[in-house]
Parts: structure tokens; C-alpha cells; sequence
């Protein structure tokens, strides 16, 4: 009998939950509506170029030239220009072409024919 009772009471509390829901939905609802847009008459205003976000930095990516160079200075005894092509996975006529132009700029150096070291 006691069961019986505390069920009737949990489904009165129930439906006035329900209800309560059921209010809060609509409120819901009406404030999502859009409202009518008003005319504005002012101007836009303009931001000074202080106000505005800051640009994102991008990280620099190291150039080939750098990649080459780096490989070069860790070596002690000097690199070939077929190793360099297996470490970058460079082709070889763009390993010879930086090879050529950091030689000219003088930022490495020939050891022995084909063998390169860092300037």
C-alpha cells in the first residue's frame, strides 16, 4: 500500500516537471526568434591598423640550402654530394645546384673533389 502511494506521488512530481519543461522550452523558443533588424544611421566606424588582431606567426621551415648545410657542418670528415641526396631525399642535380651556389657564397668548402665541409 505504502509502494502504491510513494508511486502516485513520484508521478504528480513528474508531471509537474513536465510542465515546468514545457515552460522553460517555449521561453527558449521565443528568445531564438530573430528579431527585426534595425536601421542604423551612424557610420561605420574604423579601426586604426593598431586595433587590429595581430597577424599569426608562421614558423619559418628551413630552407633546402639550410638542410644541406646543416648535414654538412655535423660532419667532421666532409660529405658527398650522394649522401646528401639520401639524407634530404633531394635529387641530385638540386644537391649539386645548392653545393654550387653555398661554395660560390662561400659558406662551404671543397675538402677533395666531391667531398664537401663547412666554411
Amino acid at each position: 500500500m505504502k509502494v502504491k502511494k510513494d508511486l502516485k506521488e513520484l508521478q504528480k512530481e513528474f508531471n509537474k516537471l513536465g510542465k515546468k519543461l514545457e515552460k522553460l522550452i517555449a521561453a527558449a523558443e521565443k528568445s531564438e526568434k530573430p528579431k527585426s533588424a534595425k536601421k542604423t544611421t551612424s557610420k561605420p566606424v574604423k579601426r586604426s591598423p593598431l586595433q587590429k588582431a595581430p597577424a599569426k606567426k608562421k614558423t619559418a621551415q628551413p630552407t633546402a640550402s639550410d638542410q644541406v648545410l646543416k648535414i654538412i657542418k655535423r660532419s667532421k670528415k666532409g660529405v658527398n654530394a650522394a649522401t646528401l641526396v639520401e639524407k634530404t631525399g633531394f635529387d641530385l642535380k638540386k644537391v649539386r645546384n645548392i653545393l654550387q651556389r653555398t661554395y660560390k657564397e662561400g659558406k662551404i668548402k671543397r675538402a677533395d673533389k666531391g667531398i664537401y665541409i663547412a666554411a
